[in-house]
């Protein structure tokens, strides 16, 4: 089945480069950038829409027409890039004045077609579903208000989810299959993840056919003993609503989650035993059909089991077993092969690299290795027994596009330029459309042959990098900076008539999390413009990557465990401290920023750092770890009460009184992630600190704060007067 694509396309903006090098578009332009032109759409790229590879050497696009009002789903060849033909057009179809997704069955001869989508939280949405048939041009509905759908690969039946339960759709005879009937809102969920696992292990639909069509495995959520969570809706009517749900917070309970088999032939469901876990954030079937691969997790997440399931008789048996001493990433990398031997990724020589087991387990060999991490595993040609990925294999602030044979050797490099490659390759891995950015260079789409060898440019960004030479930019500075006996990766931004006999206030942002990365050669997000907005003020902005950042290693990256934002925050500290030593740094005027994780940063950097910081940003901020949920917080902190200073001494409503600066605290009270509930409590403690600052509350926004006319340009205003009035006015 292939995936679901929605009407959108690749936004491909961000931030940074590597050490020693200077980026992105100085020129002699004179033109200053505007805060409206940052948030109207002056800068974006001209991109390509998100495209799905098909069967041979052809991918699909999602066109839409303003003009005629059209929706198309075409087919264009990866050797020409020419279109080949229209497969449906809404205009054909009498039912369905329009679209905005659609996805194939196996053999694409018939596509799903959705519309009239409703948004549950960050990756869920409901919706009214079509089933095309291509060769008839038939239209039938699917079902409104449903989750999900996906045909049979015997292209017979359609599965989906409705009101927390599971049906199939079977078109022989027209008929729905009800797979369950225990769904009930904030009590049992069937086929589909609750808000944690769609949060943070990253997925939606939790059903999977079987390869011969005979079984349809599904999760069970039962999270009635989940303590609810309710948020009140401002919205337009005389009266407020309120969203419920349930929330795990750290050490609370997680819903109770359970593995099952629904036998087509039957019509029964069996439950299968996994042995003793917490959570089960992967299944997948393998190559044999009766053989599903299901991934456990224990609460600490530091011990991974892959177990095969077989659906005649339920029976399991454990196919890996993983541990770490501190945690286990969850990925989509579990691959099989024809032989059902499989390709796994996994950090257990202290970098993220390539394996190849056999079907009972055993090790066959690892692919990869060196002191540099796989980001992303792109698939195995198994005539060329090659496997193609990216890495940082050129440096920890780049991404290149590498192939490799199966057993580790020939490894060769398939992009062009330092910077950051993406790839998308065709289903057969003959071609891929390489996007390439860096600081320096907008986002330039490329067809490559699975060889490496460019064969034509697609699209660029001339224009945008053009009118870029009107304004005022200035460039990146790239470096390393030794903080706390770490190489730390870092980015400055000085303003285009930088004089070093000068004093300049000092603007710092990060984001800081576990495995993140802000330092990394690539093209500029909207918060860069707005840095080098700032810039042209007369401020200078950096960038550093402390402990706990990613692509540098496990040990690294892990060595913040147990001690959440505490060595970020002495990263932080001591950066803007030895920051502060250089002669055009204004060592009285120094401000941190930050979203999310990222604002809990500033606000622990402000408190904590006192000594240096004299002002701070903080948007949608954590203020304590006890608020946040079960899966993200314990994997880094266990359990609040198995770790409760791990908790309360990095906590800044513990320490409101440490509180010296200028604060500005931001945060939207429809936010069902990072809850309001943080910044409320902060402004208690602020207050029984007998604390002065400035708040920014927004009714119903969500975390991103974005949603409503001038949202952002209204926040980015706000945030730009605060700076200039406690950063940049102060300095003489």
């Amino acid at each position: 089945m292939k995936k679901l694509f929605i009407l959108a396309t690749i936004l491909l903006l961000s931030n940074c480069n590597d050490k020693n090098t200077t980026s992105s578009n100085e020129g002699e332009g004179t033109k200053e950038i505007s805060l409206e032109e940052i948030w109207d759409g002056t800068f974006s790229t001209d991109r390509m829409n998100a495209l799905n590879s098909m069967n041979g050497d052809f991918y699909s696009l999602l066109n839409y027409d303003k003009d005629s009002k059209e929706t198309t789903v075409d087919k264009y060849s990866y050797q020409t890039l020419e279109k080949v033909e229209t497969i449906v057009n809404s205009k054909n179809l009498q039912d369905l004045d329009g679209f905005s997704s659609y996805s194939f069955n196996a053999d694409e001869t018939k596509l799903i077609l959705g519309t009239n989508f409703e948004k549950i939280f960050r990756r869920s949405f409901k919706g009214t579903f079509y089933a095309y048939d291509i060769a008839s041009k038939k239209l039938s509905l699917i079902g409104k208000d449903i989750q999900e759908p996906i045909f049979s690969p015997d292209n017979k039946k359609i599965a989906y989810a409705k009101n927390n339960d599971l049906f199939i759709k079977d078109f022989a005879n027209n008929s729905v299959i009800k797979v369950t009937k225990d769904g009930k809102k904030n009590s049992i969920i069937n086929g589909i993840t609750d808000w944690v696992y769609e949060e943070e292990f990253g997925f939606v639909r939790a059903f999977e056919w079987s390869k011969d069509s005979k079984n349809l495995a599904f999760l069970r959520f039962d999270e009635s003993e989940v303590p609810t969570f309710s948020m009140d809706i401002v919205g337009t009517g005389n009266y407020p609503t309120q969203q419920v749900f349930k929330y795990p917070k750290a050490g609370e309970k997680n819903a109770v989650v359970t593995l099952h088999m629904f036998s087509i032939s039957s019509k029964r469901t069996k439950k299968i035993a996994l042995g003793d876990y917490e959570y089960i954030p992967r299944i997948k079937w393998s190559n044999d059909a009766n053989i599903l691969v299901a991934t456990t997790l224990n609460r600490h997440q530091n011990d991974l089991k892959l177990h095969k399931v077989n659906a005649l008789n339920g029976r399991t048996t454990l196919l890996l077993n993983e541990t770490d001493k501190a945690y286990v990433d969850i990925h989509d990398n579990l691959t099989f092969l024809a032989d059902n031997s499989f390709i796994w990724t996994s950090e257990k020589d202290g970098f993220n690299h390539i394996y190849h087991y056999d079907f009972y387990g055993k090790l066959i060999n690892q692919v990869t290795k060196g002191k540099w991490e796989v980001t992303n595993y792109y698939g195995f040609n198994k005539d060329k027994k090659t496997i193609y990925y990216q890495s940082v294999e050129n440096g920890s602030t780049n991404r290149g596009v590498y192939s490799i044979d199966l057993d580790g050797n020939n490894k060769k490099i398939l992009s062009k330029k330092d910077g950051t490659n993406q790839a998308a390759f065709s289903t057969n891995l003959n071609y891929f459309i390489n996007t390439y950015s860096s600081a320096k260079t907008p986002p330039i789409y490329s067809l490559y042959t699975a060889e490496g060898e460019m064969l034509k440019a697609i699209k660029e960004n001339n224009k945008l990098q053009k009118d870029l030479l009107k304004y005022k930019m200035s460039p990146k500075e790239f470096s390393t900076i030794e903080i706390n006996g770490n190489e730390l990766n870092m980015w400055m931004i000085k303003p285009v008539d930088f004089d070093e006999n000068k004093k300049y206030p000092l603007l710092m942002f990060q984001y800081s999390g576990p495995g993140s990365q802000q330092v990394a050669n690539r093209w500029n997000a909207s918060n860069d413009y707005w840095h080098n907005m700032l810039a042209q003020k007369g401020m200078i902005v950096v960038c550093v990557d402390g402990r706990g950042t990613g692509f540098k290693g496990s040990d690294f990256k892990k060595s913040t465990y147990l001690n959440l934002v505490k060595y970020e925050s002495e990263d932080q500290i001591t950066a803007a401290k030895k920051l502060a030593e250089r002669s055009y740094i204004d060592k009285n005027n120094i401000g941190i920023w930050g979203w999310s994780f990222g604002g809990h940063m500033s606000t622990n950097s402000l408190l904590k750092g006192n000594d240096i910081f004299t002002t701070a940003i903080a948007v949608a901020p954590v203020t304590s770890w006890r608020f946040y949920d079960t899966v993200y917080t314990e994997r880094f902190l266990r359990t609040p009460q198995e770790n409760p200073a791990g908790y309360d001494e990095n906590s800044p409503i513990n320490y409101a009184d440490k509180l010296e600066g200028n604060y500005l605290l931001v945060h939207g009270t429809g936010d069902d992630n990072v809850h309001v509930q943080n910044s409320y409590r902060m402004t208690n403690a602020l207050i029984e600190a007998n604390k002065q600052f400035d708040q920014f509350i927004v009714p119903d926004r969500t975390h991103g704060i974005y949603k409503g006319k001038n949202m952002r340009l209204n926040l980015y205003t706000k945030m730009t007067n605060f700076l200039e009035e406690n950063l940049l006015n102060k300095t003489k």
